[in-house]
């Protein structure tokens, strides 16, 4: 029997502050104290005094942003997917974005291209890519203008892997940039910046309202393709809708923070078991969860590695974390008993 939802989001948007606070103040070479970080916040980014203003307002506070928005989006677009495909093992890389952007990204890492863009080049340019090899996976899924789910998954599979070989190639031939290209592809959120806040934040103010406003539609697919219409939910139109914002969300986290797996898999899962499988429900508490996930584990990255080579100002991926963690934690999950069905009542779907 699950908590009510609505405790169960508050819960976790309570956790969520708390946890961001603790990543300002615990991350990068030294701890800060509590009531010092409270203090520079208040003072904002021009307050008087010490270098630790820049420290929180410069690098740690745009680093504690990228998490919650990048862990937002993850977790947004791999509950949106799983409820699209019908597939508890979908997840936000599924239909080849992550691969396209990925290459973009390195091609720009590699070759020094948008230098005039400063910190945007690498998330513009995984973003055109990503958007493309999405374009391209439509393209090859649909026919006559209808997708089909099966097509599209293997058509995402075999364009990802496609790609991964180019990005091998890019890799090999890289040169001195081959560690920054490895770092930034294994999700390296080191590089935060306020500008870089711009693009995953605008990325899920933008795209959560719009897939949050197809949950009752995305409730009766889950059902079924012939249920949904029934219904009166245009399948077309909602595969299109969510394919496309999907899409756009990863590639923009992508582009900022490179791959960071596992997390836009695990996090819907928990998110269900806490909330049930309503995605009016769901939706929003896998985008906290994602959230929570990705702060916690980027600072893991943080202090473990500073711990564990004695090096002040090293800390590893994140993407590293969310693998290593992810895993053995998805496994767990898929073998404990599994939410109930949704059923239909007075011509809603909801979970039981």
């Amino acid at each position: 029997m699950h908590l009510k939802p609505a405790y169960v989001l508050l819960s976790l948007l309570i956790l969520t502050v708390l946890v961001s606070v603790v990543h300002v103040a615990q991350g990068g070479s030294f701890p800060m104290s509590f009531s010092e970080v409270l203090a520079q916040l208040q003072a904002g980014p021009l307050g008087p005094g010490t270098g630790r203003n820049f420290v929180i307002w410069g690098i740690r506070l745009p680093r504690t942003v990228v998490c919650l928005f990048a862990g937002g989006i993850l977790g947004t677009v791999g509950s949106t997917f799983q409820a699209l495909m019908r597939n508890p093992l979908a997840d936000p890389y599924v239909v080849g974005v992550s691969s396209g952007a990925a290459v973009g990204g390195s091609l720009a890492l590699v070759t020094g291209w948008g230098a005039e863009f400063g910190d945007l080049r690498l998330c513009i340019a995984g973003f055109v890519t990503g958007m493309a090899t999405m374009g391209l996976v439509y393209a090859l899924a649909s026919r006559r203008g209808v997708v089909d789910v099966r097509t599209l998954l293997l058509a995402g599979v075999v364009t990802g892997s496609l790609l991964t070989s180019v990005l091998s190639l890019v890799i090999l031939c890289s040169g001195r940039t081959e560690r920054d290209v490895l770092n930034w592809l294994l999700g390296d959120t080191s590089l935060s910046s306020w500008p870089r806040t711009l693009v995953v934040a605008g990325a899920l103010l933008i795209g959560f309202p719009i897939l949050f406003l197809q949950t009752r539609r995305l409730n009766a697919f889950a059902l079924g393709a012939e249920t949904a219409q029934r219904l009166g939910v245009n399948v077309g139109r909602l595969t299109k809708i969510m394919l496309i914002v999907g899409g756009a969300m990863t590639a923009a986290v992508v582009g900022t923070v490179g791959i960071i797996g596992f997390l836009g898999l695990v996090a819907p899962h928990i998110a269900r078991r806490l909330v049930g499988v309503d995605w009016r429900w769901s939706l929003p508490a896998s985008m906290l969860t994602g959230s929570l996930l990705l702060l916690c584990s980027d600072l893991v990255a943080q202090r473990f590695f500073n711990w564990a080579t004695h090096s002040v100002g090293m800390d590893m991926p994140v993407g590293i974390v969310t693998s290593v963690l992810g895993a053995p934690a998805l496994l767990i999950l898929l073998r404990a008993p599994a939410a109930k069905p949704v059923r239909l009542r007075g011509g809603s779907v909801r979970a039981t």
